[in-house]
């Protein structure tokens, strides 16, 4: 069952090098976090896990890696530096500031409980960053990417003309976003720097809500393949006045977190609101979104359709989550604690087998013999040769402390290099989840372990 207690994960998660506070030696940032060994193999392992599902398992969907750093200008017209506030309240007393609209009681302080706060004032969350030999007045000409949408709609037209493609299609993105939150809360749940996974799927108007429907099947389809049981996992439909300024509908996608449920996707119809805003020549087209008169793009971000001949700006349809909250639910519900028949007590990171930092851990029975080390460590290097991600040879304590430390970091199984190993070419397998051990043929590992990995 999925854990139902914050600190036992953050203390997991630091004690086996999953995720660490950035720059802790110096007493921490807040917001920001470091993913340490098993914690970036389990990151990869998320985002090569999306990558498949909406890149390589279709045929109408193209990647893109972006700049982090962005033109001033692509965020003016996207809304945002206007519009990409949260309202700051500070308390007079302890100084403590705080977002008004997630405050436990908007009337006082969350953290001494005075009623004594200023007015709410706004607060632009991005970053903003001087590139290149700019003045000392203050001014900046870039941001740090809020989001890495924009990037994808500004590239629309590159994409388009490259690859050949014509809408319905779409452009997916893995990379990092930064928004300067006023309170980072709940672990790596929400963060100052953070990465994004976003597909944005160009259509023609008249059929958004067909793709809407379908691009909110594939994503809960998708967090169902992490592991996440299908009634931890929701959806939740905005109302009118509460959808994102750019949406005509979102749908968001909640997960049962340890504090409640929380956003872990936002499926939007995102409408023609941004390649509205960014195209040049706006008068040119029917745009159904209210859009920013825009003299600055050189680009016209329009499509011919083939039958009418008529050009149009394309609707999108927007799949759009957090990595940082995918690796938290995936832990979340991953976390389980079991009393054994004697008594004793384990935790076991039950993983999906393709998503677990270490696929296997190769062991030999005792250290200080060379042949087993020897055949245990050939045994690793043949498995790792699969490609299926890191094998381990586990040199550290005895068999029974070593499948307690793979319990714990979610290793599928252990293979345990014995005497009568080097008699008879076979290893003990055992399972992570039911304890159970078998005895393999050296040589039916590989297939073994992808049939464990690919199931």
């Amino acid at each position: 069952m999925p854990a139902n207690d914050m600190s036992a994960i953050v203390s997991l998660c630091k004690r086996r090098g999953f995720i660490f506070q950035s720059s802790d030696i110096y007493g921490g940032l807040k917001g920001v976090y470091d993913y340490g060994p098993l914690g970036v193999e389990l990151k990869n392992n998320v985002k090569s896990s999306w990558w498949r599902h909406m890149v390589y398992q279709r045929d109408d969907v193209e990647g893109l890696d972006a700049a982090i750093i962005a033109h001033r200008k692509l965020f003016q017209y996207s809304g945002h530096e206007d519009g990409f506030h949260d309202p700051l309240v500070e308390c007079k007393k302890c100084h403590a500031r705080m977002r008004q609209d997630k405050m436990a009681d908007p009337t006082k302080c969350d953290e001494c409980g005075s009623t004594e706060l200023t007015p709410p004032r706004t607060f632009n969350l991005l970053f903003p960053v001087k590139a290149g030999p700019v003045g000392d007045d203050g001014e900046h000409n870039a941001y740090l990417r809020g989001e890495t949408c924009q990037h994808i709609f500004a590239n629309f037209k590159n994409v388009m003309d490259s690859t050949g493609r014509r809408p319905p299609f779409g452009i997916a993105q893995i990379g990092k976003a930064y928004r300067n939150e006023i309170i980072a809360r709940n672990f790596i749940f929400r963060m100052r720097e953070f990465e994004q996974l976003e597909l944005e799927y160009f259509v023609k108007p008249g059929t958004d809500e067909d793709w809407f429907n379908h691009w909110r099947e594939q994503s809960k389809a998708w967090w169902v393949s992490l592991g996440l049981a299908d009634d931890h996992v929701k959806e939740e439909e905005l109302a009118a006045d509460d959808l994102p300024h750019y949406a005509k509908r979102t749908i968001d996608m909640e997960y049962k977190f340890v504090h409640g449920f929380d956003e872990i996707e936002s499926i939007n119809n995102r409408t023609d609101y941004d390649l509205g805003n960014h195209t040049k020549g706006q008068d040119e087209f029917p745009i159904h979104a209210k859009v920013r008169e825009n003299k600055d793009s050189n680009t016209k971000m329009a499509v011919q359709d083939i039958e009418t001949k008529e050009w149009y700006i394309p609707y999108v349809v927007e799949a759009s989550f957090g990595l940082d909250r995918a690796v938290m639910a995936v832990l979340t519900e991953a976390y389980t604690e079991e009393t054994l028949e004697n008594g004793d007590t384990r935790t076991v990171l039950k993983f999906k087998p393709h998503l677990a930092p270490i696929k296997a851990a190769v062991i030999p029975l005792a250290k200080n013999k060379p042949e087993l080390v020897e055949l245990a460590k050939k045994v690793k290097d043949d498995l790792q040769r699969l490609g299926l991600g890191r094998v381990m040879l586990e040199m550290s304590g005895n068999v029974g402390k070593a499948y307690r430390k793979h319990d714990e970091v979610g290793t599928p199984v252990c293979i345990t290099v014995d005497f009568d190993s080097l008699e008879d070419g076979a290893v003990t397998l055992r399972d992570r989840d039911t304890m159970q051990q078998q005895r393999l043929p050296i040589a039916s590992l590989p297939a073994k372990l992808l049939e464990i990995v690919n199931t």
